[in-house]
């Protein structure tokens, strides 16, 4: 698929050191700090007691970006790393967090992120997950954990895409008075690869908001389980929304649920597992495009 060359092109620029991006930067490989940059508005700290980094957003950050990109590329090696974010009331933000892994054994890469996010401040936070090699054993465990002040959103956008053999995706929310959380999940299995994804976010706050998206695509032997539960605790509006398209011998689970613990909260789910419709197929290969082609133009879009 296209999406896995440019992911790769990508990969290999910033294992390289060709390309730094611009703006706050902090560059970890095969479980050291390579590369770190501060600016004005964005200062990254190393960690002491533990791996990792402190990343402090100033209120005067107005639309600026960190990169905060990991790659393992040395067979055998487990990378772990805590990384804590706060961002200051009424920051603007963008965080991208790349990671990956290209081995041909037994490698992987677990991060802890927790954001602290101040009261008006707004966080765009962007996570990539890929692998490349020929092992079969390449590992991505992300957790997530999110606390959100009054008046606080975040947008987070998780994309995984190509070759990572089993991931299990954690995220823990609070949201407190008027903050919003917007999600939106991208998975592509194949083969044998497993895909866990599990959400917990507490809706603590009143006229709190939380919408999650997951958009999937099962094939081969692989598996995906999505499981997620929006507990409404004061006057909150939450909603749960899974599609998944299933292909070959691959399975999905989805488990979305919803737990109101007042009564003017409003929460809603919906799941939807399905196959390619074949008339999608047809049209596209009357055009010129073999089956396969088609296939993968029709998952391309459903996973944009």
């Amino acid at each position: 698929m296209e999406l896995d060359k440019i992911s790769k092109n990508l990969l290999e620029k910033i294992a390289n050191l060709h390309e730094i991006p611009n703006g706050a930067v902090s560059l970890r490989i095969n479980g050291k700090g390579e590369f770190l940059r501060s600016t004005p508005h964005i200062e990254i700290v190393r960690k002491e007691d533990k791996p990792g980094i402190n990343v402090y957003v100033h209120s005067t950050c107005v639309n600026e970006a960190c990169h905060i990109p990991v790659i393992v590329n040395e067979d055998n090696f487990h990378d772990l790393v805590y990384n804590d974010f706060y961002i200051e009331p009424g920051a603007v933000v963008t965080i991208i967090a790349g990671c990956g892994v290209h081995s041909n054994s037994d490698s992987g890469h677990d991060g802890i992120h927790t954001f602290h996010i101040g009261e008006n401040a707004s966080v765009t936070y962007v996570e990539n997950h890929l692998a490349l090699g020929k092992g079969v054993n390449k590992t991505l465990n992300p957790t997530t954990i999110i606390k959100l002040e009054s008046g606080a959103s975040m947008t987070m956008n998780t994309t995984q895409i190509s070759g990572v053999n089993y991931s299990n995706r954690i995220t823990r929310a609070s949201l407190k008075d008027n903050s919003s959380l917007n999600v939106v999940e991208k998975i592509l299995t194949d083969r044998f690869d497993v895909a866990k994804t599990n959400f917990k976010v507490d809706l603590i706050g009143k006229n709190s908001r939380c919408n999650i998206v997951s958009r999937s695509v099962a094939k081969g032997e692989s598996e995906q389980v999505f499981k997620s539960n929006l507990v409404g605790k004061n006057e909150s509006f939450g909603h749960v929304e899974c599609d998944g398209i299933l292909l070959d011998n691959a399975h999905i689970d989805s488990v979305p649920m919803v737990s109101a613990r007042n009564n003017l909260a409003s929460l809603s789910h919906e799941a939807a597992i399905g196959k390619i419709a074949g008339e999608q197929i047809t049209k596209l290969m009357t055009l010129g495009l073999t089956e396969k082609q088609a296939e993968d133009k029709i998952i391309e879009g459903f996973l944009k």
